[in-house]
């Protein structure tokens, strides 16, 4: 699996097919966040719109290899740890960009609440977002597993079903990442640095199964 990974990330990064996502994250990020913003509001929003960048690279790695290639690679490795390694590696990326994001946001952020009244403890509060953070990588990921080949094999279906499921990702009551990042809102209007960790337990549940059921009807499926 670690060479299977090495290289899938090898081939996304000469592809550069991962800039789009990660200049639009980073847009985003510089028109929606100041520097001096309450922490925990800055963070929220770090970690909300990391998510669907990840299930865009999890789409980029998974429909970037050559045909040929990725028969080449089934045929040696097995199609199911192949589309797995995939997955991976997306996953990998969407995590360092957010764990990144989120330390750049929380120097530039002001460690108080959304009222400026109350200070928050800015290590606390960065550990807080970097678990919400890899929450929604994690639940990104799932949403670019299941929208993409081989549940998916349409390109109009498979984008269209990908935003849909992202937005309702981030919105629907129950969702890991909607109770992340609504915790990380709610913390920064009390004043209290709140842990994901039962978000982010619940996002690992989702992305594993995701995950295996994406090997397991890759292998099932012609590539």
């Amino acid at each position: 699996m670690t060479a299977l990974m090495r290289y899938h990330a090898a081939l996304l990064l000469r592809s550069q097919r991962w800039l789009p996502p990660f200049l639009l994250y980073a847009a985003f990020l510089a028109i929606s966040i100041q520097a001096g913003q309450p922490v925990l509001d800055s963070l929220g929003y770090t970690a909300a719109a990391l998510l669907p960048v990840a299930a865009w690279l999890a789409r980029i790695c998974v429909t970037g290899e050559p045909d040929a290639a990725r028969g080449c690679v089934a045929a040696a490795a097995g199609p199911g740890r192949a589309h797995v390694a995939c997955l991976l590696v997306a996953l990998a990326g969407a995590t360092a960009l957010g764990a990144l994001a989120t330390l750049v946001v929380t120097l530039l952020s002001d460690p108080v609440s959304s009222d400026h009244r109350t200070r928050v403890p800015l290590a606390a509060a960065c550990g807080a977002g970097l678990l919400a953070a890899l929450a929604c990588a994690l639940l990104g990921t799932a949403v670019g597993a299941l929208t993409s080949r081989p549940l998916l094999r349409s390109p109009g279906r498979a984008v269209l079903a990908l935003l849909l499921a992202a937005l309702l990702s981030l919105v629907a009551t129950g969702s890991p990442a909607q109770a992340a990042v609504q915790g990380l809102v709610t913390g920064s209007q009390r004043g209290t640095v709140p842990l994901p960790l039962l978000p982010l337990a619940a996002a690992a549940l989702v992305t594993a199964a995701a995950l295996a059921l994406a090997g397991a009807l890759a292998s099932r499926r012609s590539p």
